[in-house]
């Protein structure tokens, strides 16, 4: 036994193996590197990550600041023993989020917590959350591991996100010039995303499913459809930024579109939004037929195929459209437009055919 075993067994008979931790830095110390950014000015291990952004060309430099986590979608990569995907979600919650304001992500920090660490299981988390800051040009600046016996069930963990984005401030998207006539481009969805997953995995028990069966309508197995990873929209929507003045964005997560569309809005506006001009995933056709679910319940629900969308004027909007549609990384429908506030009216309209 090395000296410094010898130091921490107390430790180690309490459930916490420091040396198994140290291990397990060292193991992943090159898949974060693989997200380092020009800005980095530090190494894996410090008590801090330093990073110093390039603002040249900017009139007055915003920090945008998200923080988010994947939620109960967690039990069903434990259910499945799939841990390899949910690393990008936590990225891209926290992502999309600052996004929303003009914002290019600069660097992520990730949390990962459980009662005993495996360092099999937690070099998979590890290795989605890379992934998820390659797909967003995003460094993984550093995080924290902490293992708390007695505090997490056997074979669980939990996990959470930050990110920082940078944005000149002349050029945040804040929402406050939308005005009726102005045009709603869907961004769409991989599926469920990161949200309404204590319905799903009711739904999913009620089924009768199995994790290897083929899911309903689809050719995937059952466990990849419902833990397929979230969109990260970073790099489309920044492209996109570059020729299109962008009034408002929206991040279609919990509370759908009724809840989340409000938010970038004037008081004096509402959207229309018009059912059935996007594609429908089979994952939503169903959970609307196990839940036996309207689709206005499903809209207050899930994001059901639009995870992120655009608002610009009706003059850009086709041009919006074929930047978008020349991308193969990102699917793009025009789904509705802003009228003015009818008194007393909700602020999203879904027109059903």
């Amino acid at each position: 036994m090395s000296e410094s075993a010898k130091r921490s067994q107390a430790y180690t008979d309490a459930g916490v193996d420091i040396e198994a931790g140290n291990l397990f830095v060292s193991r992943i110390k090159d898949m974060v590197k693989s997200t380092f950014t020009p800005g980095v000015a530090t190494d894996i291990g410090g008590f801090g990550g330093l990073f110093k952004p390039e603002i040249k060309g900017m009139e007055a430099p915003m920090l945008v600041a998200g923080a988010d986590g994947v939620g109960t979608k967690l039990k069903l990569a434990f259910m499945f023993d799939k841990h390899d995907t949910v690393g990008i979600d936590l990225v891209a919650m926290s992502v999309n989020d600052v996004l929303v304001q003009g914002a290019a992500p600069l660097f992520f920090l990730d949390y990962f917590a459980t009662g005993k660490l495996e360092s099999g299981v937690a070099e998979q988390v590890v290795s989605g959350v890379c992934e998820g800051c390659r797909q967003s040009d995003c460094a993984l600046l550093g995080g924290e591991t902490a293992e708390m016996p007695g505090f997490y069930p056997d074979g669980e963990y939990d996990l959470s996100g930050f990110a920082v984005g940078l944005a000149d401030t002349p050029k945040l998207v804040n929402g406050a010039s939308i005005a009726p006539g102005d045009v709603m481009i869907g961004l769409g969805s991989s599926g469920a995303h990161s949200n309404g997953y204590s319905l799903i995995r009711k739904l999913f028990d009620q089924s009768g499913l199995k994790a290897d069966e083929t899911f309903p309508g689809s050719d995937k197995p059952v466990a990849d459809v419902l833990i397929q990873p979230t969109k990260i929209y970073v790099k489309p929507v920044l492209e996109l930024m570059k020729d299109i003045d962008i009034k408002g964005m929206v991040h279609v997560t919990g509370g759908g579109f009724y809840d989340n569309v409000p938010r970038i809005l004037p008081e004096g506006t509402a959207a229309t939004v018009e059912f059935g001009s996007w594609p429908m995933l089979p994952i939503f056709d169903w959970l609307k037929a196990e839940g036996n679910l309207s689709w206005p319940e499903m809209l207050q629900i899930f994001n059901c195929g639009i995870g992120y969308i655009l608002i610009c004027d009706a003059d850009s909007a086709d041009k919006a459209l074929e930047m978008l549609e020349a991308r193969d990384d990102v699917d793009a429908y025009r789904i509705g437009e802003i009228a003015a506030r009818k008194d007393g009216a909700e602020q999203v309209e879904v027109v059903f055919p």
